[in-house]
């Protein structure tokens, strides 16, 4: 039997999806159906309508991004290297993050509340990490989860302007994050 290397027309549509919507919140269904390479009825034929769509992509997110973040951190040793392999398993799902951060859920409460755990592992995580001394003590948590989140978007950003790979981003966004921009003392 011969596997097919080709995704599944649902997840080829999903994918593309992510992608258009990265740079034009406003693309069209049919945009995307070109992408994926299936007709408008085939996307139809998966999702009704533009909300059915979103609330799949939305669903594939959290998935996608729980998924890599728990592979990412089941083998390390502390909590500042899980929030920085968290940072390197995410850059490259920025997309998802972007849309995330960006659509409404408030409609799904189930997603709404999946959204919401990620936030607070987030939080949790770098109130650990600033409890090993990774972090000032004065700084507070807020600001540090909202500096590793725009870290990761604007290192996501990087990799797909093809201004650096994904690990020179999340090294980048780590020693920021960490370091700050000031020139070593």
């Amino acid at each position: 039997m011969i596997s097919s290397l080709r995704p599944s027309s649902r997840d080829a549509i999903i994918q593309a999806a992510f992608e258009l919507l990265a740079s034009d919140t406003g693309v069209s269904l049919a945009d995307i159906a070109t992408r994926a390479g299936v007709g408008r009825a085939t996307l139809h034929r998966y999702f009704s309508s533009r909300d059915d769509l979103f609330f799949a992509l939305a669903k594939a997110a959290i998935h996608d991004m729980d998924d890599a973040v728990e592979a990412a951190c089941k083998d390390c040793s502390s909590h500042s290297d899980a929030l920085y392999q968290s940072l390197k398993a995410l850059v490259p799902l920025g997309d998802r993050y972007r849309f995330l951060a960006n659509d409404t859920l408030e409609e799904h409460p189930d997603l709404q509340a999946d959204y919401e755990r990620q936030e607070r592992e987030t939080v949790g995580l770098v109130d650990a990490a600033k409890g090993e001394g990774l972090f000032d003590q004065a700084v507070p948590t807020s600001w540090i989860v909202q500096s590793f989140e725009h870290l990761l978007y604007a290192a996501w950003e990087s990799v797909t302007a093809q201004q650096c790979t994904p690990d020179q981003a999340t090294d980048l966004a780590w020693r920021t994050l960490t370091n700050g921009l000031g020139a070593p003392s």
